[in-house]
């Protein structure tokens, strides 16, 4: 029986279904709004505005009290491209698809995932929610804490999930291993060695969770506010003793967090990430989310006082672990299809639930080699970082 040549479709097909499946934490994040990439004759450009919820505040009484509506939108930019070169000939693609995908596509797919989930994972940074257990193995309890922190943002119940970094899921495993009575989940945790589902969260664990390096600040409050009634993403400071790095989650004394939205008072301080690193002698920080005092979003219950403390979370120049709880609308992930080629040797483009790939080859007549690019273009933001909340461990 001759052998069957495997066409450039099939050999596109099969790369993206071995990348879709290694895409834990990218598989798990909103993937809805690629399409808008790729409308033929209709192309948006590199970046895609996506608009959040409208919030209102509510009247009492008979007055009318108008409001207005001002929406607002976070920027999804496809900027990044990575891609995987590999040679195959083409006696090689005279091999059965399994044999291929064993020899060629397995390993180019798992490095290729391996950098686009890396990459995808530094939206930690962009999470101002945190559950501090910085110096101690995480524990039921402190993911517990997480699903609070997710609750009292409203996520909604469905598609929330936790990526665990590889010590958290030793240590969650081991301190859950006795307690289940659903026999599934007592199954993976004997055999396989992680979680399942519980809790309401569909627990996996990524060797690509990445640890913070946090700033040289102690977090004993050397940094204070620097006028009062001050609002939006930028806090003018006086100059503290130390460093605050992005990523850094910060207090500041006397501003508690509302609730979305009735607007009142938690009685809990509301936290903030540091969205660029500072300088030992920084007089501004650049914060999210903004403080906001007023209107349908009212985040918080009013402007830090003058001299009000600023707070870290972690001692100076501490290194921890971080794993992260989120809802799915927490973060999204985009691609765009890349413009193919005429006059190349073998050439195909496909997608696959939100992921886009081409691949290209071409004959390298100098070399008497058959080169070939694997390329993906993407890009990732955390469009509503409330929905997320870090879990801070060891």
């Amino acid at each position: 029986m001759a052998n069957t040549i495997l066409t450039p479709t099939a050999v596109t097909r099969e790369a993206l279904r071995v990348l879709h499946q290694k895409l834990g934490f990218i598989g798990s994040i909103h993937r809805g709004y690629d399409s808008s990439f790729a409308k033929t004759g209709a192309k948006i450009g590199n970046t895609l505005k996506i608009r959040q919820p409208n919030e209102y505040t509510v009247r009492t009484g008979a007055t009318l009290s108008a409001q207005d509506t001002t929406e607002s939108s976070v920027d999804l930019t496809i900027s990044t491209q990575k891609g995987v070169d590999v040679n195959f000939t083409s006696e090689e693609l005279t091999l059965d698809l399994d044999d291929f995908t064993d020899r060629v596509l397995e390993p180019a797919m798992a490095v290729l995932a391996a950098t686009m989930e890396s990459d995808a994972l530094s939206m930690y940074k962009d999470v101002y929610n945190q559950v501090d257990n910085v110096g101690s193995a995480i524990t039921f309890a402190k993911v517990l804490e997480g699903r609070k922190k997710l609750v009292d943002n409203l996520a909604p119940t469905s598609k929330r999930s936790v990526c665990l970094n590889t010590q958290d899921n030793v240590d969650l495993v081991d301190t859950l291993k006795g307690l289940f009575q659903d026999s599934t989940q007592v199954a993976k945790q004997y055999r396989e060695g992680y979680v399942g589902r519980t809790g309401g969260f569909e627990f996996m664990e990524s060797t690509f969770m990445p640890s913070h390096d946090s700033g040289s600040d102690d977090g004993t409050g050397d940094y204070l506010v620097d006028g009062a009634s001050q609002t939006g993403a930028t806090l003018v400071v006086d100059t503290g003793t130390g460093t605050l790095l992005q990523g850094d989650v910060i207090t500041i004394a006397g501003v508690n967090r509302v609730h979305p939205e009735t607007k009142a008072d938690t009685g809990i301080l509301q936290q903030f990430v540091v969205t660029a690193d500072s300088g030992a002698s920084a007089t501004s920080l650049a914060i999210s989310p903004s403080i906001v005092t007023s209107t349908g979003r009212q985040n918080v219950t009013g402007s830090p006082a003058d001299n009000a403390v600023i707070t870290k979370v972690g001692g100076a120049s501490v290194n921890y672990g971080l794993s992260l709880a989120y809802h799915k609308d927490a973060f999204a992930f985009g691609t765009a299809d890349l413009v193919m080629p005429d006059g190349v040797d073998f050439a195909a483009r496909r997608a696959f639930d939100g992921i886009s790939m081409r691949i290209v080859r071409q004959y390298d007549i100098n070399n008497d080699k058959f080169p070939c690019r694997i390329d993906v273009l993407y890009g990732y933001k955390a469009i509503r970082p409330q929905l997320a909340a870090r879990l801070a461990n060891n």
